[in-house]
Order: structure tokens, then C-alpha cells, then sequence
């Protein structure tokens, strides 16, 4: 008997304990470390950037795109098959502009090896700062629609605009030089940037899109710096694609640019301005969309497979900034655009994109035909157009949000 009643309570024990354990592993705590270990992959090399983000050199073969069940044997295309041709001539832009170089922040500190790719690597306070870790690294449907002017969308997310785009045909990439700025956010979860969007399909659930230029998050990065971004989805944001590196998807190839990482320097009014160019195109061959920051960096591309419409083609380009409006205490925000100050006050003052292009049918640059612009409001944020010599096609877009004119 005695015998028996030890046994008993052995096995109560064991179970007890199980019960524990199992508690413990869906535990808050226990779930964050997991995601944590899933998003940050063993490291070659770390550099700890002088804005205290943390850079990982992953193996090239070792990064989250290969998360993604269809990568598991994917063969990583080193280099495009296919470069655009008819890049706009930047030597034409005038010395006197005052532009220089960017670089990004972590460089002064070192750089990835060959072989591997570097990776901003995601903290528990970012995890911790998301409404769920479900939904970190991802944003809401915000892409502009020029065809809808409806007032609805004003308070539709709180997203607002300012851009120009074109339509109508079929597009096989896009280029443009962004002047960067380091504007101000009001609210956390708020959030300003400037990019090029490449859209398939409708504006309904289908939406594919690939989007890249720069942002200030402090939701998703903790701070206000400027930062290099790239997004992508194939169903409008609702269960596909992230920003950067944090879900299977796009195949970095280049080991000396870091999605996500700060850019430096950045704009400042009346003084140096400076600026990055971003090239996406499709590679006629593979069928895959490729990002060029710069003249020399090909960073990588995001498979054909990962969309619908765009495993064809893109039927509108936009360009242009983008802001959260949450409308602090019932008010409009006071997040800025761009540079934080209107398109009329013109070079130094307002951010610009310049040397702005479309890939065509033959893989050749050409500047866009039928250019638009779109704005819900244009006493909060504005956008103008125009075209010459040294600068090709080009806007000026931004503002200050809330003003007197700006409620």
C-alpha cells in the first residue's frame, strides 16, 4: 500500500511539474524570447552602431527569408540578370547644390564580411512597444489612393499623403532621389516617411505592393531617427509582409546596407541637403524585384512567387510622403512631412524627389508620362510638380501638419 501511495504521488508530482513547465512555456515572457530567437539569427560578426542599434552579420544563407516554405531550397540569385537602362545622368545636378554622400550610422563602427548579410537585430523593448507581437513589423492598409478623394478617407487609419504618381500603363520598376529629413513626430505611434510605392492590383484586399525610401518610426525603432525601409505585401497588409528583415520575404544579397539602420547625415533648413537614390525594377529573366540603393549597392529582391498582380507587372507608381494623423486630443497632428515645411518654400527649405523614373516594357528608365499629384489636404500637406534640365522630372511635397490653416 505504502508502495502504491509512493508511486501516487510520484507520478502527481511529475504531472504537477508538467503542468509547470507547460504553463511556462506559454507564459508573455517565455513567447517574447521565442519570437526574439525567431527574428534574430545567429550572428558571424555584431557592431554595435553609434545610435545603439545592434547589427547582426548573418550568414547569407542563414537570414529570415529562408523561413519562408518556399525558400527552404531556394538557390539565392547573387546578381540580376538584367540592369535597367537609361539611368538618369546624375552628374548633370548642379555642384552647387550642396549634396554629399549618405552612409548609414553603424559604418563608423565596421563592417559585415563577405559572405553574410547585416540585419538590425530586434530588442524586447521593440517587441514590447507593438500592439501584439503578431502584429510587429507590419502596418495597417495605408497606401494612397489618387482615384478616391472621398472625405471618408481623411479619418480612414489616419494615413495622409502627398504624391505624385502615374498610371495606366504597365510598369516594370521605378527610381527616384529622395531628399532625407529628420522630421518631427508628435505622438509614438505616429509615424512620417518618404518612399516609392510599385502597386498591382486593386485597392481592395488584393494589393500587391513593394514599397522602399526612408522613415521616422519611434514605434517600430524607438527613437526618431532616420532610418533606411522597405515594405512589402501581397494582400492589401492583412496577413503577408513586414518592413525589412523581420519576416520571410525579401532576399537580402548585399553586405554593406542595412534595412532598417539610421541614415547619416540628414537635411537641415537653409543648409547642406542631402539625399539617397532607390532603383526597383523586375528582372525580365527570373521575374524577381530587385532594390538598388545608390549607384552601387544591389541589395536584393523579392521573389515573383510572394505576389499575384506584380508576378506580372505594376500598374501604378507613386512616390511621395506619408504621415499618421491620430489626431491628438481631437486636433490634427503636428507630425511633419518631409522637411516639415511647404513645397513653395522650394530647395533647402522643402523636401524634393528628383530624377524621377519608370521602368518600361524594354527594361529602359524613362520619365514618367501623365504625372499626377494627390493630397487629401493640402493646407496640412502639400505636393508640386515640375520638370528641367538638371533635375529631370521632379516634386516638392510636405508640411507642417497642424497650423491655423491645419486643423
Amino acid at each position: 500500500m505504502d508502495t502504491a501511495r509512493g508511486v501516487a504521488c510520484l507520478l502527481v508530482a511529475v504531472i504537477c511539474l508538467s503542468c509547470a513547465a507547460a504553463a511556462a512555456a506559454r507564459s508573455p515572457t517565455a513567447r517574447l524570447h521565442r519570437h526574439l530567437k525567431r527574428l534574430n539569427k545567429p550572428a558571424v560578426k555584431s557592431i554595435e552602431s553609434p545610435d545603439g542599434d545592434m547589427i547582426d552579420c548573418v550568414h547569407i544563407s542563414h537570414q529570415p527569408a529562408f523561413d519562408h516554405p518556399y525558400l527552404k531550397n531556394h538557390t539565392i540569385q547573387m546578381r540580376p540578370n538584367y540592369h535597367p537602362e537609361g539611368l538618369y545622368d546624375e552628374s548633370k545636378t548642379s555642384s552647387s547644390s550642396g549634396e554629399r554622400p549618405m552612409v548609414q550610422l553603424w559604418h563608423q563602427n565596421g563592417m559585415c564580411p563577405e559572405g553574410t548579410v547585416p540585419i538590425r537585430r530586434t530588442k524586447k523593448d521593440d517587441l514590447l512597444r507593438a500592439s501584439s507581437m503578431r502584429r510587429y513589423g507590419r502596418k495597417r492598409h495605408t497606401t494612397a489612393n489618387p482615384m478616391s478623394v472621398s472625405p471618408t478617407m481623411l479619418n480612414e487609419g489616419g494615413h495622409q499623403h502627398a504624391i505624385a504618381y502615374v498610371q495606366g500603363d504597365k510598369y516594370y520598376g521605378a527610381k527616384a532621389t529622395i531628399n532625407v529629413w529628420e522630421p518631427k513626430i508628435e505622438q509614438p505611434n505616429e509615424f512620417s516617411l518618404s518612399q516609392l510605392w510599385i502597386l498591382g492590383g486593386s485597392f481592395g484586399e488584393d494589393l500587391n505592393s513593394i514599397e522602399a525610401g526612408w522613415q521616422v518610426s519611434p514605434d517600430l525603432y524607438g527613437d526618431n531617427n532616420t532610418r533606411l525601409f522597405t515594405y512589402w505585401t501581397s494582400d492589401a497588409y492583412q496577413a503577408t509582409g513586414c518592413y525589412n528583415m523581420l519576416c520571410s520575404g525579401f532576399i537580402q544579397v548585399n553586405n554593406q546596407i542595412a534595412m532598417g539602420a539610421s541614415i547619416f547625415p540628414t537635411s537641415s533648413y537653409f543648409g547642406s541637403q542631402y539625399d539617397i537614390s532607390i532603383l526597383i525594377w523586375k528582372d525580365p529573366k527570373e521575374g524577381n524585384w530587385w532594390m538598388q540603393f545608390g549607384k552601387d549597392y544591389v541589395l536584393g529582391y523579392w521573389p515573383s512567387f510572394l505576389f499575384s498582380y506584380l508576378a506580372d507587372s505594376a500598374s501604378m507608381i507613386e512616390w511621395g510622403g506619408e504621415v499618421v494623423n491620430s489626431q491628438p486630443d481631437g486636433v490634427h497632428t503636428s507630425t511633419q512631412m518631409g522637411s516639415g515645411h511647404f513645397p513653395e518654400e522650394g530647395f533647402s527649405k522643402a523636401s524634393y524627389f528628383k530624377n524621377i523614373q519608370v521602368v518600361d516594357s524594354t527594361n529602359n528608365l524613362k520619365a514618367p508620362k501623365g504625372l499626377g499629384t494627390f493630397t487629401e489636404q493640402s493646407n496640412c500637406y502639400d505636393v508640386q510638380n515640375g520638370n528641367n534640365g538638371d533635375w529631370g522630372t521632379y516634386f516638392y511635397y510636405g508640411g507642417p501638419g497642424r497650423s491655423s490653416n491645419c486643423q
